[in-house]
């Protein structure tokens, strides 16, 4: 019967980070003016009191993971670092300029790329930078992505002097072989003393990302992995689904759809690591996360605190995050706005004293309300619309395709009440889909999600 299920819903889906999802935004994308509008009407309207999320992409990477679907930017050359951390620190200051007041932040978080491919003085710079005339909150969480095969005790230790507690560490896979294919090679004795150096500085929180439907992975490689993992006992671990877009990547056709574990093996091996995790103490969160007992997320989780954003899981409620660097996507609330993607782009567009916007989106009354069940599907599997400014046309049209997934057992919808049982966990992607107005508005012409499993 799940096999079955599997075959049905393994199709092209979003992974609802935001609402529209970013091929559906407008064509036009906002001005600077009505960007800046957006953020104001949130600053007083929906994030009176709380405080600001931070994302700052750093694209730079050594070499290319093939697996990758980030921006990233491969060089050698690292006299791009400062150029690069000084057109994000005019950007912010573009940004300070606007704000209606002094910014508290809430949350740092650092992307890529890789992060780490910057000196630890580099960073030190961009951070003081970034704190210079804001707020940084008693309780902010900062953290960063990290390799563990370039991840300095130094870049460890500045951070952590930042004020930095959080370290994600991209392991995706410890089997050589995969390693190879997908050119993601760290070992595991790399890893650990990445660990053991940032459990002595201080750091409480590391999460592990680990990706599953990789080429050539196997049962027995998984079961190897995550075992080799939980050993490791880290506090966090994203265990995802490979995302397979080579019309997008070109880097994922060093290998084809022939070396990737099919549909049925695929989940497979998700569910093997996931039963693991579970035996070994960790519990779930949302999807496709996994925390200990005493994780802060696991509370979030049952306090029903859990948000998303375009950075996924986390425990801050703020409505505002500001996307710094080439690629970030910032998020009002009431809209979105997508910075160039290409470096130089973006760089000419902070030389001319203007904010990077390429793309973006100002959201519509029915998009907030679609919006609002999208993240509380993905955070807490359920929603309600008693209240009126949760109600529109649109949500009702939504719950009328609902009628095979409550037909599959994959979500119960009462009078102005859903919920998704354990057995729709793994098609919460397709549960949004049928709420997913603008795709069923105008269906794609051409493939560009990955699949639902």
């Amino acid at each position: 019967m799940q096999n079955n299920l599997i075959r049905k819903y393994n199709i092209p889906a979003p992974r609802y980070t935001s609402y529209p999802t970013v091929p559906y935004w407008e064509k036009e994308a906002p001005d600077s003016e009505q960007w800046i509008g957006s953020i104001s009407d949130s600053w007083y309207m929906v994030n009176k009191g709380k405080g600001i999320s931070l994302y700052i992409h750093l694209p730079y990477c050594e070499s290319l993971c093939t697996y990758c679907g980030c921006n990233t930017r491969i060089t050698v050359n690292h006299k791009v670092e400062e150029p690069y951390i000084r057109a994000v620190l005019e950007e912010w200051a573009m940004y300070e300029s606007a704000f209606p007041e002094t910014a508290v932040i809430d949350e740092i978080h650092l992307g890529g790329g890789t992060p780490t491919f910057f000196s630890p003085e580099n960073l030190r710079q961009l951070i003081l930078g970034i704190q210079g005339s804001a707020i940084i909150s008693n309780n902010a969480h900062l953290s960063f992505e990290a390799h563990p095969a370039n991840t300095t005790k130094e870049h460890l230790e500045v951070l952590y002097e930042l004020g930095f507690r959080r370290l994600s560490l991209g392991i995706q896979d410890f089997d050589p072989h995969v390693q190879e294919v997908i050119n993601r090679k760290q070992s595991e004795e790399q890893v650990m003393e990445v660990m053991d150096q940032a459990r002595k500085i201080g750091y409480t929180s590391i999460n592990f990302d680990l990706i599953y439907g990789l080429p050539f992975q196997t049962s027995h490689s998984i079961q190897n992995t995550v075992e080799k993992v939980i050993a490791m006992q880290p506090d966090r671990i994203a265990f995802y689904a490979y995302a397979h877009v080579p019309w997008m990547k070109p880097g994922q056709r060093k290998y084809s759809e022939a070396d990737l574990p099919r549909e049925e093996e695929k989940l497979a091996l998700y569910e093997t690591g996931k039963k693991m995790l579970l035996n070994a103490g960790y519990l779930e969160v949302g999807m496709d996360h996994f925390a200990l007992a005493d994780d802060e997320l696991i509370h979030a989780d049952k306090r029903g605190e859990l948000h998303r954003n375009f950075m996924g899981y986390t425990t801050t409620q703020s409505k505002i995050l500001i996307g710094l660097g080439a690629s970030a996507i910032s998020d009002s609330w009431f809209g979105f706005a997508q910075n160039h993607k290409v470096v130089e782009d973006y760089i000419k567009a902070i030389e001319e004293r203007r904010l990077p916007i390429n793309k973006g989106h100002i959201l519509t009354p029915a998009d907030l309300v679609i919006r609002q069940h999208i993240l509380n599907i993905m955070c807490r599997r359920s929603t309600s619309w008693e209240k009126e400014e949760l109600q529109c046309e649109e949500l009702y049209e939504g719950l009328n395709r609902m009628d095979e997934v409550i037909k599959d057992g994959l979500v119960k919808v009462d009078p102005f009440h859903l919920k998704v049982p354990d057995k729709g966990k793994p098609f919460l992607r397709n549960i949004c889909m049928a709420l997913d107005a603008r795709l069923h508005e105008k269906q794609p012409e051409s493939r560009i999600f990955s699949s639902a499993i």
